[in-house]
């Protein structure tokens, strides 16, 4: 009997320690990025910081990150991310110069179990500048 009540405890013990680390999870701080109405008058490079979280327990190690559709990543946390603190990553883009909504994606590549992480970057441009703004 002594022997399957130190058995069943290290059965649990060893359960909780297995399950209980989770790693490294990248955590966007928001679920998607919001650049605004822009006007084809006034249109120029948009510049976006998108920030991270690790929210994991172990160190986060963004090997890649890419941008879609002519957005290019100026910077990005190159150095590992310690559990609980923010990372940023830095994309500029020039939208064309025509009425549209502005639908772009950022990709992050890292040591997080799950893979790829994706975020939205959404807006408009619109024609003219509006007086009732």
């Amino acid at each position: 009997m002594k022997r399957l009540s130190i058995l069943f405890c290290i059965l649990v013990l060893g359960t909780t320690m297995l399950f209980g680390q989770t790693g490294p999870k990248l955590t966007y701080d928001v679920e998607r990025v919001d650049v605004g109405t822009h006007y084809m008058e006034e249109l120029g490079t948009i510049k976006v910081e998108v920030s991270f979280t690790n929210t994991g327990d172990q160190p986060l190690i963004l090997s890649a990150a890419r941008g879609c559709c002519g957005t290019r990543v100026t910077s990005w946390s190159a150095e590992p991310v310690t559990p609980g603190e923010k990372g940023v990553v830095t994309i500029e883009f020039r939208p064309a110069a025509r009425p549209h909504n502005i639908s772009r994606t950022l990709t992050l590549t890292s040591n997080d179990p799950d893979g790829t992480s994706i975020i939205r970057i959404t807006g408009k441009v619109v024609e003219g500048k509006s007086e009732d703004l």
